[in-house]
């Protein structure tokens, strides 16, 4: 069944704000989760409200306030998040970095103490929107679930970094992990009794595998990095790098013992009028992008695209047609409903053919 963007908006807000959480916070957040699911990040949309509801009600998200100000010189920031919601810490971000990089021309703001941030691709069109470059990217100084090239041991979480750049048309909008995949959907297809397409982890015998339960076993696997046992020294080099952005900048992270989810953070945004100019930027990233998709595909039934159109294009089509969201998830959020006395959203009429 598919749901209005702004019904199924509303009633995440609303589970959100009955909770506790502040009614502008409780907005954006579920703005972003809702918005992830239209781009086809389902594991990083409203299946995560669920969490966020239990850790409002142990006390583990703080619901008020503002990040505290470790260091501000203008174009580099420090805050302490103080367990905030982090989708609202990475979007007040984002806004605060656009606004500075048209000072500096670019900001970076680095976040410690974050709660988690959910999908990192739904924070980018908030800069791409107004011609700017963007880089987001996090870590979880808590878990650990990835291993290092040449290691069956998890030191790393999947690592994601997401890069958002005007070409003048659509946005290219790429968002990755530095894991061949990622937590959420290894949990997903292992309670569906699912497997990887291909040995995306690996065992604690050492062995690869395409069986996500070895995450959970006990001795636990791991996932492997971007590259797989083959080339993982790839993926591998973007988790240290992720790691030093979020944790290292921020100044805290594995090393200090964290114990709670959450995540460090890291934004930076580019004006490029204050480079070599946004028409300049659109012209450069546009001819690239342009050729990309001239390129001869290998199934000429599936021409190659930039990273981000099918996001972009769910976005479109949500704005008319609604959202489905997974399978289970509004099925999950029932019993939250229930406790908070609050109504789950109708489904979307269709219209007879």
């Amino acid at each position: 069944m598919r749901y209005a963007l702004e019904d199924l908006t509303g009633y995440a807000a609303d589970l959100l704000a009955v909770a506790g959480l502040d009614r502008e916070k409780a907005a954006t957040v579920s703005r972003l989760l809702v918005s992830a699911d239209a781009m086809g990040h389902t594991t990083h949309g409203l299946a995560l409200l669920a969490g966020y509801l239990d850790e409002i009600a142990s006390g583990a998200m703080k619901v008020t306030g503002e990040p505290v100000v470790i260091a501000d010189r203008g174009a580099a920031v420090v805050w302490d998040g103080e367990r905030l919601p982090g989708v609202w810490l990475a979007a007040k971000a984002v806004d605060l970095a656009a606004e500075r990089a048209g000072r500096h021309g670019l900001c970076a703001i680095a976040i410690r103490r974050s709660h988690h941030i959910a999908c990192l691709a739904a924070l980018l069109p908030a800069a791409t929107q107004r011609g700017l470059m963007i880089i987001v990217a996090s870590s979880d100084p808590s878990a650990a679930m990835v291993a290092p090239f040449g290691g069956r041991g998890a030191v790393f979480t999947p690592d994601p970094i997401a890069v958002g750049i005007p070409t003048g048309g659509d946005p290219i909008l790429i968002d990755m992990s530095a894991s061949i995949t990622t937590a959420g959907m290894s949990a997903r297809l292992r309670g569906e009794g699912r497997r990887y397409p291909g040995a995306w982890a690996i065992g604690p015998d050492g062995r690869a595998t395409d069986d996500p339960g070895v995450l959970a076993a006990e001795p636990p696997g791991a996932l492997l990095p971007a590259g797989g046992l083959d080339h993982g020294q790839k993926g591998y080099g973007l988790a240290l790098m992720v790691e030093a952005l979020t944790q290292g900048l921020s100044g805290y992270g594995r090393a200090d013992g964290e114990r709670e989810w959450g995540a460090s953070v890291f934004v930076q945004v580019f004006d490029p009028e204050l480079f070599g100019g946004r028409a300049a930027l659109e012209w450069q990233a546009g001819h690239l992008a342009d050729l990309c998709r001239a390129s001869t595909p290998i199934d000429l039934a599936r021409p190659v695209r930039l990273p981000g159109a099918g996001a972009l294009a769910g976005l479109r089509a949500a704005a008319l047609e609604g959202v489905a969201p997974h399978p289970g998830i509004l099925d999950g959020l029932a019993k939250y409903a229930a406790r908070y006395g609050v109504a789950g959203p109708a489904p979307m009429l269709r219209e007879p053919r």
